[in-house]
């Protein structure tokens, strides 16, 4: 019976640890819940949380401020303290011989009972000692080193707010990416019902005699390339809500979700000349930069201490001997090293330090023309988006008269089943072209808010 009741609560241990990962992944996601609204804003938050990249880079981070902390622990004083029992022999070759323990002098202690009696009679061996050590004097090795670790956590956070901003764009250039794809989709749906509509009298006033038996069938292709299209629309949403998880960093998760923010026609707001200032005050890939040329420059200053000595400060206290108590004896002083020849090792450290440094600085400078660059781009491409949004708003204008007229002419017998088509391919090709411009104008203010170093705001 007990051996059923094992075999029994084994069998529900191991079933229920295959089914929790699949009741993980069913599970809605705990930042966004099913059907509900997604801003542009909330999906940068989310992956803002939740990424794996930035929270890689955040941990970089944190290990890097670590660092910082591990650098000055060596200004601080260093305590040893350390303590030994032996039961060992003590004949004529020699006293006890301790373990190495830092901070313990190994100074000579006869024994009690050294070399009085057989050579297998053990004795009692103590040791106990307290040492301190404390960094008075380096030139600069030891602060320079926490400077440079300062300098590298400084580097790592901007990497952290660099990680930041690629995220964000790609949450925004995927959510507006989507958002277009579902308004083709729309569009196309339209164009589908409406073709449909002209096949049907298509086919009745062939019946009727009142049109070429070749109208039909070019209604027919018509309908099955916008048919074709919507295929093709439905698929860029499948694939680019892919995109938009895998930004947000949702991962295997099926989660649903509604986009509330609308494609819009707001410009740019500043200048040019106003943006490229930014850029260089606040992209976090120059910060990054710049923090690692100050680390350069702490390094050579830690190389250049290596020409003058270092002084700390020793003090302690040491108990060693065969009997209790020990025997005991203090010290205190003043240490003091001076490399005073190492093979000209700190000569070339300090120019290889010196030769980063100058390419850290040139790397500084690439990045500033790559800066504006980037930046005139972005704020060319979203003009080029508003003008082109105006001229696409005026092509529609004049493709829906076109249709208007061409149904008109169609249905009184005055015009061709091809001038309504092209008609109608025009007028639904300038929806589509309307819903992208829009789309692109919201990919090129959130490509131009990543050059300049700031988060895209909500559309």
């Amino acid at each position: 019976m007990k051996i059923a009741l094992v075999m029994y609560y084994s069998l529900s241990v191991v079933v229920l640890c295959c089914l929790l990962p699949r009741l993980a992944q069913a599970a809605p996601h705990p930042l966004l819940e099913r059907n509900a609204a997604l801003t542009l804003q909330r999906a940068i938050e989310i992956a803002l949380t939740q990424h794996p990249a930035r929270l890689a880079a955040q941990s970089q981070a944190g290990a890097a401020q670590e660092r910082v902390g591990i650098a000055r622990s060596g200004l601080l004083p260093q305590i040893t303290g350390a303590a030994g029992y032996l039961r060992a022999t003590n004949n004529s070759i020699g006293d006890t011989v301790y373990p190495s323990v830092p901070g313990a002098l190994r100074g000579v202690t006869e024994g009690s009972g050294a070399n009085k009696l057989g050579l297998s009679d053990t004795f009692n061996n103590y040791l106990g000692s307290l040492g301190a050590y404390q960094f008075l004097l380096d030139f600069g090795r030891r602060r320079g080193f926490v400077s440079q670790r300062n300098a590298e956590a400084d580097a790592e956070r901007a990497r952290l707010r660099l990680v930041e901003l690629d995220l964000v764009f790609q949450v925004t250039k995927a959510y507006f990416d989507l958002l277009a794809s579902k308004e083709r989709v729309r569009v196309f749906e339209k164009a589908i019902e409406q073709r449909t509509q002209q096949l049907h009298r298509a086919q009745l006033k062939a019946r009727a005699g009142l049109v070429s038996e070749i109208d039909p069938y070019t209604a027919q292709a018509e309908l099955a390339r916008a048919q074709l299209s919507l295929t093709d629309a439905r698929n860029a949403v499948t694939t680019t809500k892919v995109a938009l998880d895998n930004a947000m960093g949702i991962g295997l998760e099926e989660v649903d979700y509604l986009q509330s923010d609308p494609l819009t026609r707001e410009g740019v707001v500043g200048t040019l000349e106003t943006h490229l200032e930014r850029a260089m005050s606040q992209r976090p890939d120059l910060q990054m930069l710049e923090g690692e040329a100050r680390a350069a420059g702490a390094e050579i200053k830690q190389y250049q201490s290596d020409y003058w000595p270092t002084i700390g400060a020793v003090g302690g206290v040491n108990a060693r001997g065969q009997t209790a108590p020990p025997g005991t004896n203090y010290y205190a002083g003043v240490v003091i090293t001076w490399p005073l020849f190492n093979g000209f090792l700190t000569a070339h450290e300090l120019a290889e330090a010196r030769f980063r440094q100058e390419a850290v600085h040139h790397s500084i400078e690439d990045l500033r023309q790559r800066i504006v660059l980037e930046v005139k781009s972005a704020f060319l491409d979203c003009q080029a988006s508003l003008q082109r949004i105006q001229w696409v708003e005026r092509s529609l204008t004049a493709s829906q008269a076109e249709l208007e007229v061409a149904e008109k002419r169609y249905a009184r017998g005055l015009g061709s089943i091809i001038e309504l088509t092209d008609a109608e391919r025009r007028f639904t090709e300038d929806e589509a072209a309307l819903v992208r411009a829009l789309a692109d104008l919201a990919i090129n203010k959130g490509m131009l808010a990543r050059n300049v170093g700031q988060r895209v705001s909500a559309q």
